[in-house]
Parts: structure tokens; sequence; C-alpha cells
């Protein structure tokens, strides 16, 4: 058992990211009211310090200045010290990263706030140097300056948090939107697509922003197919398709493993940062089987099932549910894990094989990183198969094999830390993912991997009275869910649903809904990002932004338009509405930051079709029928089916199903579209026409 001169309060907790702190020199506490308490006891400030497990940057910060002993002498002396996992407390996180930002600075992780022992913030940053340079103060001199501010100056220190705490509450807060239905409309969508094809990467594909980090633009190339499918235009559907290759192609996929990387640092997608993010990869997953879904190209379906290869092997606890991150360092190094010299591909894989590997993945005697090789394609397999003399097929078997090889050779690797915590809203991104993917492939396997990761979130983090909790982890589920973590469980319940139309996932759904409703509703129309009897902060927040994730609004907004469909609930469709009234400012003028609330309105602007299929089992018609609805791109649409023999028993759930039977003992498929039924249909051709009719 190791021996450890040093440990704190955070020993007892269970996050990855604060037990990595737990023997620093620095007597870190958790969150809570024991820190502050001892701040205002010795009239001290407090330093809270945000990150999480798989944070490169806050991996550097802890060995340069939270190990440091002298360091951590003056923040003992001087400071009463709150480390905080941002994945286990978005909310905490999201109310300091504002404090920063409103300083001027970009934000990031890791983020070190500075407050008053009320927890009002009045000095922040991001990463602290042990030493000064690039611009950037050292850490001690930081902490002397804040010492001296704190000890004789503190008008500052009260006139700083005076005006941060007002720029919260002014950026946290929305107050009730003066506009009307009739400012709702398609502008928002195309006014996106002319940002997007303004700042498209033609070279190497993908969008330049004003950062030369590439991040996944997954949430906006699924609005970019929903405009293609609106309007016809070809160019979106060309980005989108272009931009999934250049990622799926790049360093920033992992070739031999699979998954996706969480940005790229460059503008060739060739060097990622390392960490591999569950929810980047469920947002991957699902536009590329929604690509493959509206080209017909079946290389997207492929993609999509490599992903979860990785996913179900690296990245699945044993009950089903799914883990929240890799790291991107291991052995202290950045990538190590991931990379290959030219030697060693060649000794592993024997002159024939590495003859194939060898081009196909551009490995260099020199390398493209620190001397080593990112493994990438820029070419397709028939090309690099002539240039090496191959025959195509042989090509393909060796490039197999070297794959395979590489996996086993790099499995015995020191592997990145696995961040093994079970989040509740990462989770339904992968259960949305792999439900919508099973449905279209029609993959048995991967609906019932879906099914499973719901039971355990339903059964280890919902309390009895309906609550979703945040976080899992060795046994213990904690801390209540956010706006999102219920949203997104039902946004995920009722895509299984569309996968196996067992009617009690849109029951669940009801349920989670009717929960956001009593706990998380505000005046203005949007929803809170925390409940009503949650802990209460600085201050009680709204936010609409799509940032790497979806927003809790933007995902109760979808799943109040598909709940009114399938419980014939007009009020739920004016609860969508008021979400998107709220936050119409930015889904008219920016909504490439509101990509996954636009895919939402534009649910709404087309005209919601509500289709109900009634069939017979073992039944080739009703087989044909189901074949469309699966396999099509219809994003305006919501389906609901039952075989006869249950009709009664699910329109008791499913009130779009109540009145509907079959026709002369035929299947058929009823397609209602805004307070309007239009005549059944029993063909798939027809069934067609009626779900691409505007």
């Amino acid at each position: 058992m190791t021996e450890h001169k040093y440990t704190n309060e955070l020993i007892k907790e269970k996050s990855p990211y604060l037990l990595q702190h737990a023997h620093n020199p620095v007597n870190w506490f958790p969150w809570g009211d024991e820190p502050f308490r001892i701040a205002k006891e010795k009239n001290i400030p407090v330093l809270i310090s945000i990150g999480y497990a798989t944070c490169h940057w806050c991996h550097v910060m802890e060995r340069e200045s939270f190990e440091d002993v002298i360091l951590a002498a003056v923040l003992n002396e001087s400071f009463v010290c709150i480390k905080v996992d941002r994945e286990e407390r978005p909310d905490v996180d999201s109310i300091y990263m504002q404090a920063v930002q409103a300083l001027g600075q970009q934000g990031g992780w890791p983020l070190n706030v500075f407050l008053t022992p009320e927890g009002i913030p009045f000095y922040g940053g991001t990463y602290f140097p042990p030493e000064r340079r690039h611009n950037l103060p050292s850490f001690l001199n930081v902490l002397e300056f804040l010492i001296n501010t704190w000890e004789n100056e503190q008008e500052k220190v009260t006139k700083q948090t005076k005006a941060l705490v007002d720029y919260i509450h002014q950026s946290s807060t929305r107050e009730k939107t003066t506009a009307d239905l009739d400012d709702l409309g398609f502008e928002g969508e195309d006014k996106a697509l002319e940002l997007f094809q303004n700042h498209y990467d033609r070279l190497n594909h993908g969008f330049q922003f004003q950062s030369q980090n590439k991040f996944p633009p997954s949430m906006g190339l699924s609005l970019l197919l929903r405009q293609h499918h609106r309007t016809g235009n070809a160019n979106s559907l060309v980005m989108t398709e272009n931009t999934l290759k250049a990622m799926k192609f790049g360093g920033i996929y992992d070739q031999i493993g699979g998954g996706l990387s969480r940005y790229s640092t460059d503008y060739k997608w060739l060097v990622p940062h390392f960490e591999k993010m569950l929810y980047d990869n469920a947002l991957f997953a699902t536009v590329l089987i929604e690509t493959y879904q509206v080209s017909g190209k079946k290389e997207f379906a492929n993609f999509a099932n490599d992903l979860f290869h990785y996913i179900d092997r690296d990245m699945t606890s044993e009950e089903g549910a799914f883990f929240s991150a890799e790291d991107a360092d291991s052995e202290g190094v950045e990538g190590k894990f991931y990379v290959w010299s030219k030697e060693e591909i060649e000794h592993t894989l024997g002159r024939k094989t590495a003859s194939a590997a060898i081009p196909y993945y551009n490995v260099t005697e020199k390398g493209n990183f620190e001397g080593k090789n990112i493994l990438h394609l820029t070419r397709n397999s028939e090309t690099v198969a002539n240039e090496v003399g191959m025959n195509h097929d042989d090509f393909c078997k060796e490039i197999e094999a070297a794959r395979q090889k590489l996996l086993e050779v790099r499995s015995h690797r020191i592997r990145p830390l696995l961040d093994d915590k079970i989040l509740t809203s990462w989770n339904a991104l992968m259960i949305s993912a792999m439900a919508k993917t099973g449905r279209v492939l029609e993959d048995i396997d991967r609906i019932e991997k879906s099914e499973m990761a719901m039971k355990f979130l339903l059964s280890q983090l919902r309390t009895p009275d309906g609550k979703m909790l945040r976080r899992y982890r060795e046994g213990e589920a904690r801390y209540d869910g956010y706006l999102f973590d219920h949203s997104a469980t039902a946004v995920a319940c009722l895509d299984i649903y569309e996968a196996t139309y067992d009617p009690q996932y849109i029951q669940t759904a009801k349920e989670l809904m009717q929960r956001v409703v009593e706990k998380f509703s505000s005046d203005s129309g949007a929803f809170y990002e925390t409940a009503n009897d949650a802990e209460e902060l600085l201050v009680r927040q709204i936010s609409g932004n799509d940032g790497v994730e979806p927003s809790g609004n933007s995902s109760a907004a979808l799943a109040f338009l598909k709940l009114s469909a399938y419980l014939i609930d007009p009020e739920l469709t004016r609860k969508a509405e008021n979400i998107f009234l709220s936050f119409n400012d930015e889904l008219m003028e920016y909504g490439i930051n509101s990509a996954y609330m636009s895919q939402a309105l534009h649910l709404y602007l087309g005209g919601l079709k509500e289709v109900a299929i009634v069939g017979k089992k073992n039944d080739a018609a009703t087989q044909s029928l189901l074949n469309t609805i699966r396999k099509g791109f219809y994003p305006n649409s919501v389906f609901a089916f039952s075989y006869e023999d249950e009709l009664e028993k699910n329109a008791k759930i499913i009130p779009l199903l109540e009145g509907r039977s079959l026709y002369q003992g035929k299947a058929i498929a009823y397609v209602c579209r805004q307070g309007t039924c239009l005549p059944p249909v029993q063909t798939s051709e027809e069934l067609v026409k009626l779900l691409s009719y505007e």
C-alpha cells in the first residue's frame, strides 16, 4: 500500500478528479458549507479551483503548483482552498466561469477563482505558471498580490465583487420576451448556413473561427443536414460529408482503437488534444448515422459502427452504462499512448503488412508529432493499394490485420486515466446515438445496448420521487440532476421508443418532462438550469447556448415538441414555443451557437408530422412500412407504432394511437400535420410521398 505524506479532505470523495488532488500538500476541501464557514471565521479569501479528471492543463498546474510545498504553505496560511469537479457540478463551474470571462479572459480549465467568504468572486483566471512566462504572472505573484489586496485594499475587493455579481446576474437571467410566434422562422437557420459557409475551410474542411483549434462541429452538421433536407441546398450536404470524413480520417480520430478526441490543435485535424469525451463521440455518431440516412453512403454507417466498437470495448461499464472520458496523458506525457515510431510499426507488423500500413497511415521516419507518428489517412485504400502494387482486397485485409496487431501491442502500454464516473446527461446522448443507429441499421444488439444503459440510469440515478441524479461512481449516486440531465434523458427515452415501440419509454419521458415543468420553470418561458429545491448559489442560471454539448433548454424544447405529438397535448407545444421565443434573438442572429435548439426549431417550423402505424405480426406489408420510417431521414416527423392485438393497451399511454385500426385487415399508416389528417396509406411509396410533403 502506497504511503502518502499528505492527505486532505478530498480523500472522502468519489470524483476521480478530486481524488487526484487528495494527496496534495494543499489543504483542499470539497465544495460545501464547511470551507466557507472557516473562511468567515478567519476572515480570509477562498480559492475555488475547478477542473476535471482528463484535463491536461489541470494536471500540469497540479504538478507545478499544487504539489509544491512552498506554494501550498502560502495557500494554506492565507486562503481556504476548494476543489470542484466541473462535470459533477456544472452549476458551480458556470457561475465562476462567467466571472472570469467578465474579467476579459477567454475561460477554460483549470479555472482558479478567488472569492470572499460569502462566495462572491473578485479575481480569477485559468492556468497560472510557476514562473512568469508568456505574459502570465507566476502563481506565487498572484497569491502575494491578492493577499496584499485583501489585507490592505478592501475597497477594491468590494468594488470588484459588486461589478462581477452584477454581470453574472445580468448574463444568467432572462426577462420575459416581447417576441411573438410570428417572429419565429427559418431566417436563423439560413443565417447559420451563411456563417458556416463563410467560415468553411475548403482545403481541410470543418470551420475556422477565431481559434486555431478545431472542435468537432457535430451539432452544427446535424443542423446543416436539416437545412439540406428543407431546401435541397447541395452545399450543406457537401460541407457535412467532407467535414465528417476529414475528422474520421484525421489524427483527431484514433485510427487504431476508434473514438474521437476533444479537438484538433491545428487546421488539418492532424494533432489532437488527445482526451476523448463521451459527449463528443455521442454527437459525432449521431450526425454520422444521419448523414448515412441522407446520403445513402454506407461509409458513414461504418464510421458510426467503428466508433461504437470503441465505446463497447473501452467506455462501457459491466452494467452497460457509459464512462465519461479518457485522459490525454499517460506516464505524464500527452499523447504517448497513441503515437508510433516507424521502427515500432515495422517490427510489430512484419514486412508485408507494414508495406501496406506505413503508406496508408502516412508513417515516416521523422514523424509528425515530437518525433513520433500520429496515424492519419490522406488517400483512399484504392489509391494506396495501387501505389504499393497490391490487389485492393488483399490490401484491405492487410490493413485490417495491421489495425488488430497494433491495437494488441498498444493494449500493453500504460493507458491514459479512465474517468469512470457515469454522468446522466452524457449517457443520455450516447443512448440516443445508439438507439438511432440501431433503428436505422436494424441492429438489435445496438438497440439492446441503448436499453441496457437507460435501464441503469432509471434504476441507479433516478430517485423514487422521479428526480434524476447527476453522477454515479462506485455504488454512489449523488448530486441533484440539472435541467439537461432530465431533458436529455427524456429525449433518449423518445429515441429508444422509435427503435423499440415500447410505450413505457413514452411514459417515462412524460414523467421526466412533468418534473421539468414542476421544478425548473421560470417566468421568462425558458427553464432554469437548477431545480427550485436545489442548493442556492449566487444566481439561478438560465442558458440556451449549445456549446460542446446541447443546453438543457434545447433538449427540453425537443422533448416537449415530440411529446406533444405522442400525447396530443398542445400545452406541451406551447412550452417549446416559449423556449424558442425566449431565445429568439440568439436563434435568429447567431444560430451556430444554438445548433441543437435550432434543430428543435426546425422540427417545429417544418410542421411536425404525427405518424401512427398499425400492423400485424409476421406481415410483409407491416415490415415494409416500418422499414420506411426506420431508414429514412424525416427530421420533421415522430412515429408511433403498434401491432393490432396490443393497440388498446398502447393507446392508453400514447394517445396518438387512439382510434386507429387495420384497414380491411391490412397494415396502414396514418399521417397528420398541424391538426390536419391526410388520407391513410398502405404502401411504402405512398408513405414516403406524405413524409416528403411540406
